[in-house]
């Protein structure tokens, strides 16, 4: 039986012929990673045990082995880490695993095209993220003190009597609540586009829990950008300003990388 293949990621293969890669050990810490050049696109993979990482093995793993897990999860991302500081890498994602070489080699002759301009729109760039996270309380109480709105309803409700002032507050709340999001996203869209105009590309992403960030501030905005190496210093510069800008608004930035163009290299 053919072994499985772990692919990590695909690289140029003149960009492999001129540098080899370390002598590393694969995903199952025991075969090392290895080249496989297919046509004018290498692939970075290691063999595995066809019986011993089955895909029912492995989603059994995923589900009831949080300590396997880690250690294969933080094993990839080491590993594609370490070919995106070498070469111009699409990265894969965990456990990208195809059958046998020629069901590999085959996927990749379909896609060369495709993956050359990858290649050569990734080239020389890289990947940040951005987190952005607001103090809503801090903000809430400057949206209920700014905004026109809010304050030709509030003056409103002083002229009704105590009993219909208790329920037209609870609607102001509402109100308040409403505006403070509306304000956050604005904000936010504005900073984005902002940094999108020096990154080539920037796409927007789902934000996380407080369960997810540890923290007591909301994420308010989440966000990717592929950027030219040559001008990283000036967008991690521009965030470093909003930072100084609006701390005391309570704003925080939260800027990351370089990563693996994961974001901008898409291949499944």
């Amino acid at each position: 039986m053919d072994s499985l293949i772990y692919l990590y990621g695909l690289i140029p293969t003149d960009e492999g012929d001129k540098q080899q890669i370390p002598s590393i050990n694969g995903f199952d810490g025991k075969s090392g990673i290895y080249t496989l050049p297919i046509g004018k696109v290498t692939a970075i993979v290691c063999g595995l045990d066809a019986e011993r990482y089955s895909e029912e093995s492995i989603k059994e793993q995923i589900n009831n082995d949080m300590e396997w897990l880690q250690e294969k999860a933080f094993h990839h991302h080491e590993t594609v880490m370490m070919l995106s500081k070498m070469y111009t890498v699409i990265p894969l994602k965990f456990c990208t695993l195809f059958k046998n070489q020629g069901s590999l080699e085959n996927t990749v002759q379909t896609n060369e095209a495709h993956l050359v301009d990858t290649f050569a729109s990734i080239y020389g760039k890289e990947e940040w993220n951005l987190k952005i996270y607001c103090d809503d309380q801090l903000l809430k109480e400057q949206v209920s003190q700014s905004n026109p709105a809010i304050e030709a309803r509030r003056e409103e409700i002083s002229q009704l009597s105590k009993g219909k002032q208790f329920f037209e507050k609870k609607k102001l709340d509402k109100l308040i609540e409403s505006e403070l999001e509306e304000e956050k996203n604005r904000i936010s869209e504005n900073i984005h586009v902002h940094l999108s105009g020096i990154a080539l590309k920037g796409n927007v992403k789902r934000t996380w829990s407080n369960d997810m960030t540890g923290r007591k501030d909301d994420m308010t905005w989440n966000s990717v950008y592929l950027i030219p190496a040559a001008d990283v210093e000036n967008f991690l510069e521009q965030i470093q300003q909003y930072e100084k800008d609006m701390k005391g608004m309570g704003w925080q930035f939260e800027a990351t990388g370089p990563w693996p163009a994961y974001h901008f290299s898409n291949f499944s």
